[in-house]
């Protein structure tokens, strides 16, 4: 069949040199951030801000994103972390959550927005394509840790999984959903999309108002997540609930509320500075 397909991780290490492993997990998550840093940059010229400015506040929310992202994966998996203290900081090993990261790059984008007296619309609006593709590219390194799958399966598409990562009533099977896969495609559909309203929001400034981008985000990435989130084994739990279902469900409304908000009420969306003041940072000719 033209889609039967295996995947099978080679591991999670690229190469070692004595002591020091170069894991596929940081390296993807690395190039992630390049990648969408000069992305961003490029699309902040676009809209006439600093380019020097996307810089300065992607040091503030890498930093939290990483921190907030590892913070809310231990809190939720808190009984495996209580008794191994020192593998909470071990993010090389896998075991971050994009909400957290999302949590906690907002904050201090908001923080950098307040400080510098630039809308914070503004910022999220050139940042979520990149976080798109960063996240289709980040997904990979689920793939390389053998994490993050579905249910078993035997579509003709599928992951196989080896004993050791598989959960305990799940040994007898070998290939599960790639929810890693999923997602991946999904998160490239949204860039895309982002993308292609963008340059289209470029050539209609009158009609395209400041963070929608940001809320289209929110509503396309959540609808994904919260579907895939249904196949995979791994969930984050409160109670009964997934998590992530929950959060993607409040993205969604969220969402939905602020597009309401700005086309049907026609009100600007509540920002950190005042919306009289200017929103752009010019570039320098």
């Amino acid at each position: 069949m033209l889609l039967a397909f295996q995947f099978t991780s080679p591991g999670p290490v690229i190469f070692e040199i004595g002591p020091i492993a170069v894991r596929w997990y940081g390296f993807l998550i690395a190039s992630a951030v390049l990648i969408g840093v000069t992305l961003s940059q490029y699309l902040a010229k676009r809209r006439n801000i600093n380019p020097d400015l996307i810089g300065d506040v992607a040091i503030w929310v890498i930093i939290s994103a990483i921190v907030g992202a590892r913070i809310y994966y231990v809190l939720f998996q808190w009984r495996e972390y209580a008794g191994h203290p020192g593998d909470m900081i071990a993010i090389w090993k896998g075991g971050i959550a994009i909400h957290g990261a999302i949590i906690g790059g907002t904050l201090a984008a908001a923080i950098f927005s307040r400080l510098n007296k630039i809308s914070l619309w503004q910022l999220t609006d050139v940042f979520v394509p990149s976080l798109a593709l960063g996240q289709a590219i980040g997904r990979w390194g689920n793939f390389f840790n053998s994490e993050a799958f579905g249910r078993p399966t035997d579509l003709p598409w599928k992951l196989f999984i080896p004993p050791s990562r598989r959960p305990p009533e799940y040994l007898q099977y070998d290939y599960f959903h790639p929810t890693f896969l999923y997602e991946s495609l999904w998160n490239l559909l949204v860039f895309a999309g982002l993308i292609y309203l963008f340059f289209w929001g470029l050539r209609h400034r009158d009609r395209f108002k400041v963070g929608t981008l940001t809320l289209i985000y929110l509503i396309a990435y959540s609808l994904g997540r919260f579907w895939i989130e249904g196949l995979r084994t791994d969930s984050l739990m409160l109670g009964p609930l997934r998590i992530a279902q929950v959060v993607s469900l409040v993205g969604i409304m969220a969402g939905i509320t602020g597009l309401i908000w700005l086309y049907r009420l026609k009100r600007p969306l509540p920002d950190v500075v005042s919306s009289k003041r200017p929103v752009n940072q010019d570039v320098e000719n």
